[in-house]
C-alpha cells in the first residue's frame, strides 16, 4: 500500500465513533508485539495547555542531546503531524509501511482512528531508538486509547469543563476521568487549580501511592512577563531557583505550562536524565506549537511572510491563529488579546463544533471584536453558522457576517482588515488548520 492509500483506510475508519475504553486498545496492541511496553514514556494529559507542554519537552529534551518522540492529536492539516521525532515527522513511506503491517494485523476487527494511530506511533518509536517518548492523551484519559502504558512521568495540565457527553457534566468528574492516567508509584506532577480538582487529585495520588507535585504547592513561578520569569521548587530535595527564563509562546498562562515542564525536568533526574540549564534556557524560548497564538504577518496579494507589520507596508494583514475551542481557552485567548496586542479593530473569523459551548466562547470574545465572521469547517460536527450567530446576544447579532466557506470567510476577513487591525482566527482546531494551510501551507513538508 502506498501513502494515499493508507490515508484512504484511515480516513474510513472516522465512521467508528469515539469509543472510550482499553479492551480493543490492549487486544490489538498484542498482535503487534506490545512496542509500547519497550518505550521510556512521559504521559501528558488535561483539558488545555498539554501540547504546549508537550512540544516544550521535546525541544528542551531534544537541545539536551536525548532523541525524543512525540505523539499528539489532532492534527491541523496533515495527520504526520501526529508523530514526531527529534529528528522531524514520520515520512509518508514510513507512515505507509507502518499502516501496511497495522492493517494486516488488524484482519476484521475494527478500531477507531485514535486507536489506530496510537498503535502507529507506539510501532514507530519502537523502532527508531529513542530515548523518551512523550505521549499526549486524546479524550479524558481513563480510558483513552493511550491509557496502556505505565509511564515514568504523569503530567495533568489545567483541567477545565469540556467533551461533558463523554468525561462528565461536573468538574470532579472531569478531573476524575483526567486523573485516570495516574498510575501505581509513578510521581504526578500538575497544575491543580479549583478545588475539587485539587481534591481528585490528590485522593487518587493517595489511593496509588504516587508522589503528587502541585503547582503553587509544592513548585511555582514568579513574574510578570514571558520574557522575564522565574522558577522556583523543591521537587527532589534541594530547593530549586531557576531565574531570567523566557517562554517564545506568549500568553501569561505559558508560564504556568513551563513551570510543569521543569518539574518534569526535575523528576527525571532520578531516571538519569540530565538537561543542562542552558538547554532549559534555549529550549523554553525557542518553542514553537503551529495555530496556538500563532502570529502571521503576510502581504494580502503575494503571501509573503513578514516578522512585525512595519515591514510589510500598507498592504499587509495581521493574523493571530490560535486553536482556542473550549470556554476556558477562549478566555485565555481574550486576556492575552487584551495584555499583550495592539490593535485598531478586531475581525474574528469564528467555527466551532455543535457540541461545544459555542455561547461561552462567542461571549468571552464579544468584548473585543468589531466584526465575527461565522463560518463552517469541514466534518460532520461543524455548526452552522446561522447556529453560531443565534449564539450571539441579540444586541450584538449586527457584528455577524455569515460566510461558510472558509476561504471565502478568511478573503472577507482580509477585505475588512487594515494593517493597524487583526484577523483573529479561534473556535476549533479544524478551522485554524484550514486557514493556516490556505495562508502558509502545510506545516509537514514532503
Amino acid at each position: 500500500m502506498n501513502y494515499q492509500e493508507t490515508l484512504t483506510f484511515l480516513n474510513n475508519l472516522q465512521m467508528h465513533k469515539i469509543k472510550l475504553g482499553l479492551e480493543a486498545m490492549r487486544d490489538f496492541l498484542a498482535k503487534i508485539g506490545q512496542p509500547e511496553q519497550r518505550l521510556k514514556i512521559i504521559h501528558v494529559a488535561g483539558t488545555n495547555g498539554k501540547g504546549s507542554v508537550s512540544a516544550s519537552m521535546l525541544e528542551v529534551l531534544g537541545r539536551a542531546g536525548y532523541r525524543v518522540g512525540l505523539f499528539t492529536s489532532p492534527h491541523l492539516s496533515s495527520v504526520r503531524e501526529r508523530f514526531r521525532t527529534s529528528d522531524g515527522f514520520i515520512s509518508e513511506e514510513e507512515f505507509a509501511r507502518l499502516s501496511e503491517r497495522l492493517i494486516a494485523a488488524l484482519g476484521e476487527d475494527q478500531i477507531t482512528y485514535f486507536e489506530f494511530t496510537t498503535a502507529l506511533a507506539f510501532l514507530w518509536f519502537a523502532e527508531s531508538n529513542l530515548d523518551l517518548v512523550i505521549l499526549e492523551t486524546g479524550l479524558g484519559g481513563r480510558l483513552d486509547a493511550t491509557n496502556v502504558v505505565t509511564p515514568l512521568v504523569s503530567v495533568i495540565t489545567s483541567i477545565s469543563m469540556d467533551h461533558e457527553a463523554y468525561l462528565g457534566d461536573t468538574l470532579s468528574a472531569v478531573a476524575g476521568e483526567k486523573a485516570g492516567i495516574i498510575k501505581p508509584g509513578v510521581p504526578v506532577v500538575a497544575t491543580g487549580g479549583q478545588t475539587e480538582v485539587v481534591q481528585v487529585l490528590q485522593t487518587t495520588a493517595k489511593d496509588l501511592g504516587s508522589a503528587l507535585y502541585l503547582l503553587e504547592r509544592d513548585f511555582n513561578y514568579a513574574g510578570e512577563s514571558n520574557d522575564d520569569w522565574c522558577w522556583q521548587g523543591k521537587i527532589d530535595s534541594a530547593e530549586t531557583v531557576i531565574d531570567r527564563l523566557q517562554c517564545s509562546m506568549r500568553g501569561a498562562y505559558q508560564r504556568e505550562n513551563a513551570s510543569l515542564v521543569i518539574a518534569v525536568l526535575e523528576l527525571l533526574k532520578q531516571y538519569g536524565y540530565s538537561v543542562p540549564e542552558n538547554s532549559l534556557r534555549e529550549g523554553l524560548a525557542s518553542v514553537a506549537w503551529p495555530g496556538r497564538l500563532e502570529y502571521i504577518v503576510l502581504d494580502r496579494d503575494s503571501r509573503q511572510r513578514f516578522a512585525t507589520a512595519s515591514e510589510g507596508g500598507d498592504n499587509v494583514v495581521r493574523y493571530l491563529l490560535d486553536g482556542a475551542h473550549n470556554p476556558a481557552g477562549v478566555k485565555n485567548l481574550a486576556m492575552t488579546l487584551s495584555e499583550e496586542y495592539d490593535y485598531r479593530k478586531l475581525i474574528m473569523v469564528w467555527g466551532a463544533m455543535i457540541d461545544k459551548d459555542i455561547a461561552a466562547g462567542l461571549n468571552s470574545m464579544l468584548p473585543l471584536v468589531d466584526t465575527f465572521i461565522l463560518t463552517r469547517p469541514d466534518g460532520e460536527r461543524s455548526a452552522e453558522p446561522e447556529q453560531l450567530l443565534a449564539c450571539l446576544p441579540e444586541s450584538a447579532r449586527d457584528k455577524g457576517v455569515l460566510v461558510r466557506d472558509v476561504a471565502e470567510a478568511l478573503r472577507e476577513a482580509e477585505k475588512r482588515a487594515a494593517r493597524e487591525d487583526m484577523v483573529v482566527v479561534a473556535g476549533s482546531l479544524y478551522l485554524v488548520g484550514a486557514v493556516r494551510k490556505l495562508l502558509v501551507g502545510e506545516i509537514v513538508g514532503d
